[in-house]
């Protein structure tokens, strides 16, 4: 292949929307993904041999290569050390990648084409219009048509209603809030969740057809555990759960400009600090995963969607020019989780989308349902947490909820006998930036790739104060919808899962997503927003900014 015009690093849920954008205008491009690539004909042991080095061929998909690899055990998916959704090589017989988190908690994110989207709940909210107008360098205006064309391209629907959702909107109506069925949030309410799934299949009801002959069609199948991974559907490209190797990637490869490289660690930005236009990026080194082999690739122009670790790691592990706010500002959603158990009454949170309905709440963050798996459920609720054991914990006069932090023995064995009777809700909080909070690379520890990142986390006073207001209103909601008993989990500071704005737009790139200091580089993840949107999942939001600088680069540099 020759040279490419751009190259992305990172497929997931910024670089491969990135990548589909600029093959459609016309750029060749190589994506340069650190993980495997699961359901590719070219790999079809993808754990346990190297396979091809690269692919542009969308008729290497295989959906029945990808059923064989998405079967739903929870610790041969998920787990943090060895599990297929991991950060971490595609040889699973090797340790994961090194990271070490300051505070206690862990970095929840994956490697592999799709990113973290390949475990994400497929959450796609707007940000709230109130969390970018007058702070972000852009309008949330701006925003609106890259929101509408990232939507209809996944496509997003509001979820469908099964249990959990109803007894949720049952206890937020008894609880005084309104209905906003709209995408837009400038006011408080309850609404069904913008999903990036497949709106349910119409055969659901029909006892002429088996739950594996459902699997096979396309359209959600309401089977949950979606976390999990969703291997449901007719074909690759019609995969219920809309992760960017099932929806972007195709589309990427059908252009015939893009080509994918897993199994490519990108370990240094490759500039000319002379060139008449100041210090500009001109490539990527890469490490071969596989065989420890380094190589490098030229290109006009690179995109780092590596995430919200990487991404800063990368940029000071190959020494590009300083600047204070690269790595800083790190906001999470600052979470926690809150369960209610109701007698007699099945609610079966394991039926439907994973998180199917939300309370979104301007100025303070949202709640949303969450309905996992019984060993996901199990840790989320009775093992995670920071207050140590529950016993040591007795209720003070006051406290909304009946138990807190970690529990064990026979009562835990009751709660989890009661698992089909629980409905569960995560606090996102709306986090406010701090410089001190972020990521650095150690000076003394290094692993194959160089230097290996430090995550640093403290939620800020006001963070604090926005997750115990989240805390009571949701309490509130169980309570309103007939809850017995109620668990508060009190999650760890550091629960990394929707990691924000250490690249952030207006300090280290500029509304562009175009660096400062490095002329032709471009940030296409969730470093480079501003906030944390106000307590909402990134996703989205990171998807329409990948497609708006899509746009601004081939404007700039390619027109």
């Amino acid at each position: 292949m020759a040279d490419p015009d751009v190259i992305v690093i990172g497929a997931g849920g910024g670089g491969a929307v990135i990548a589909k954008e600029l093959g459609e205008m016309g750029l060749k491009v190589l994506v340069l993904e650190a993980g495997p690539w699961y359901g590719n004909k070219l790999w079809p042991h993808p754990n346990k041999e190297p396979g091809a080095k690269r692919s542009s061929d969308p008729e290497t998909l295989d959906v029945n290569l990808y059923r064989r690899s998405f079967d739903k055990q929870e610790l041969h998916m998920n787990d943090l050390i060895s599990g297929r959704v991991r950060w971490g090589p595609a040889d699973r017989d090797r340790p994961p990648w090194s990271r070490t988190l300051l505070q206690r908690g862990f970095v929840w994110q994956n490697s592999g084409v799709g990113g973290s989207t390949l475990h994400y709940l497929a959450n796609s909210p707007r940000a709230f219009p109130q969390a970018i107008d007058s702070k972000w360098p852009i309008s949330y205006r701006e925003l609106i048509p890259y929101y509408e064309k990232v939507e209809e391209t996944l496509p997003v629907n509001f979820a469908p209603t099964t249990s959990k959702e109803e007894l949720f909107y049952y206890g937020a109506h008894k609880a005084g809030w309104r209905l906003i069925p709209t995408l837009d949030v400038t006011s408080p309410g309850y609404r069904p969740q913008p999903n990036a799934i497949l709106l349910p299949n119409k055969n659901l009801n029909n006892p002429s057809y088996s739950l594996e002959q459902l699997s096979w069609m396309e359209g959600c199948t309401l089977a949950g555990h979606c976390i999990n991974g969703c291997p449901h559907g007719p074909s690759m490209e019609k995969i219920a759960k809309r992760s960017t190797n099932v929806s972007y990637i195709p589309l990427a490869l059908k252009t015939g400009n893009v080509s994918i490289r897993p199994n490519a660690f990108a370990i240094k930005i490759l500039t000319d600090d002379h060139a008449a236009e100041g210090c500009r990026a001109i490539g990527v080194q890469i490490r071969d995963t596989w065989t420890g082999e380094t190589e490098e690739f030229r290109a006009a122009a690179v995109v780092m969607s590596a995430g919200a670790v990487e991404s800063p790691r990368l940029w000071l592990n190959s020494g590009l020019p300083q600047n204070p706010w690269v790595g800083s500002g790190l906001v999470s959603h600052y979470f926690d989780w809150i369960t209610g158990i109701f007698d007699g009454k099945n609610v079966n949170p394991f039926t439907g989308h994973t998180s199917g309905a939300r309370l979104d709440l301007p100025g303070l963050g949202s709640m949303q349902v969450t309905g996992v798996s019984p060993g996901l459920f199990a840790s989320m609720t009775y093992g995670l947490s920071d207050s140590g054991y529950n016993f040591l914990h007795p209720l003070k006069p006051g406290m909304p909820w009946d138990l807190r932090g970690r529990i064990a023995g026979a009562e835990l064995k009751e709660l989890m006998f009661n698992y089909r009777r629980s409905l569960s809700i995560a606090i996102f909080s709306d986090d406010q930036v701090d410089r001190r909070n972020g990521i650095r690379v150690d000076p003394t520890t290094r692993d194959e790739h160089g230097p290996i990142p430090i995550v640093n986390y403290i939620p800020t006073t006001r963070s604090k104060r926005n997750r115990n207001h989240l805390v009571k209103l949701a309490t509130e909601i169980l309570r309103r919808a007939g809850a017995a008993k109620i668990i508060r989990s009190d999650w760890p500071t550091a629960l990394m899962i929707h990691m924000e704005s250490t690249m952030r737009m207006g300090y280290v790139a500029n509304a562009n997503g175009e660096a400062y200091q490095v002329k032709r580089l471009y940030i296409a993840d969730n470093s480079l927003h501003f906030n944390n949107l106000g307590g909402m999942n990134p996703t989205l939001t990171t998807q329409a900014l990948a497609t708006r600088t899509s746009e601004r680069m081939v404007r700039k540099y390619f027109s």
